[in-house]
């Protein structure tokens, strides 16, 4: 589902030299897995994740997604990719002047969906993170758990392959953070392939899954069991 083949990134600093953030990289993501990422601040989890979604074109190797491929991909190509991925950001990215409803009809709008079909899907999927009895209510008008459930069900709305989820849990307490990730379980258990970048090792050592620690631009396979929470 996900393969990283030699794959490097960089930023450009002022002076004009370039730092780089990931180097040589190569690993694998099999279909239905769940994987964590974890690492420090700037150790280039949200890049990976970036190039995953083709926001950031590696500057060197390639990223491939299912059947796209980052040294192959056409301008055309692009939103048949980001509806095969369902993201899901840290800072919810929500529209604020759009209900519950709306914030997740628009990832089908998009698409050229509408009618009756638009409507159905997002009832199924509010009711699915629980969200039925909100779904006119707007995003400031919710806790930041409702929030992010909002969030999910706008990634899944259009029944995408793969998740992409950035630190989800990293502004909620611990009850609420449980609770979000039993959803992402939930879409696992149903065979969703799921990478999650996530500083919270006490749920990875709660919901153990193949973890990845990104450090010194590379990735190393660890045990969850022995990360310090």
């Amino acid at each position: 589902m996900i393969e990283l083949n030699n794959v490097s990134a960089a930023y450009p600093l002022p002076g004009g030299e370039k730092r780089e953030i990931l180097s040589g990289l190569s690993l694998s993501i099999d279909r239905g897995e769940m994987v964590y990422l974890i690492g420090p601040t700037g150790s280039g989890k949200t890049t990976l994740l970036r190039m995953l979604y083709m926001d950031a074109p590696p500057t060197a190797g390639y990223v491939r997604v299912a059947d796209f491929r980052s040294d192959r991909m056409k301008a055309k190509d692009l939103p048949f990719l980001r509806r095969s991925v369902g993201i899901v950001f840290q800072d919810f990215q929500l529209l604020p002047d759009r209900d519950v409803y709306e914030n997740v009809a628009f990832a089908l709008y998009v698409t050229g969906k509408s009618g009756r079909s638009v409507r159905n899907r997002v009832l199924h999927v509010l009711s699915w993170v629980g969200l039925s009895h909100k779904r006119r209510r707007y995003p400031h008008e919710l806790s930041g758990g409702e929030q992010q459930r909002v969030v999910i069900a706008r990634a899944i709305v259009n029944e995408p392959w793969v998740i992409l989820a950035d630190e989800p849990t990293g502004n909620l307490d611990p009850a609420v953070a449980d609770d979000i990730q039993r959803l992402f379980l939930n879409l696992h258990s149903q065979g969703m392939t799921i990478l999650m970048a996530t500083h919270d090792y006490r749920l990875v050592q709660k919901y153990p899954a193949r973890t990845l620690a990104v450090a010194d631009g590379q990735v190393q396979e660890v045990d969850p069991a022995t990360l310090n929470s």
